[in-house]
């Protein structure tokens, strides 16, 4: 299967389940610039094709923040792609304590798709931190994402050095 017709399905499924959302930030931006954001920093900056990962970022946020499951997923993308996005997935079940603890770890175990996803969604929103912060996030709350971040990344250290450097670059720039 060619690479770019999954890439362009999982974009438009993307648009899709997320056209009624916002980001948090004061202009509410439109939430699937996130996505095509993840799939930039992965694609235009440090040189990933593979399809799974590209959907993979596309798709990261389906199962979180919508009514989207991972069968849903496996029947149009395939398994690859919907483990992927399983395993960026956070559990709404548990506490957002608990959530932010889980990330830590086991981000270590996660597939090597799933890593370099996890890598470029803290890349993105530690980007968007520095230009366009959720609404009302004071300097603390921000000095906590990125400590937090960098916690969860400290654990995927050895995936990917460029994507590991434009992390570390953003978190330079930490308030």
């Amino acid at each position: 299967m060619e690479p770019l017709p999954i890439i362009v399905r999982a974009l438009a499924f993307a648009a899709d389940k997320h056209r009624d959302q916002r980001r948090k930030d004061r202009e509410a931006s439109p939430y699937i610039n996130h996505p095509i954001q993840l799939m930039s920093v992965l694609c235009n900056e440090v040189g990933i094709t593979d399809r799974e990962v590209l959907c993979g970022a596309i798709l990261h946020d389906t199962v979180e923040d919508t009514q989207t499951t991972v069968d849903e997923l496996v029947q149009h993308f395939g398994q690859t792609i919907a483990r992927i996005v399983d395993e960026v997935t956070d559990d709404q079940n548990l506490s957002r304590p608990e959530r932010k603890q889980k990330q830590i770890d086991h981000a270590a175990t996660i597939s090597e798709g799933a890593k370099l996803v996890k890598l470029a969604d803290k890349i993105c929103n530690l980007r968007d931190l520095n230009v366009a912060p959720p609404d009302g996030w004071d300097t603390e709350r921000k000095r906590e994402y990125y400590d937090w971040a960098k916690a969860v990344v400290d654990q995927l250290r050895g995936t990917h050095a460029r994507l590991e450097a434009l992390f570390d670059a953003s978190y330079a720039k930490r308030p």
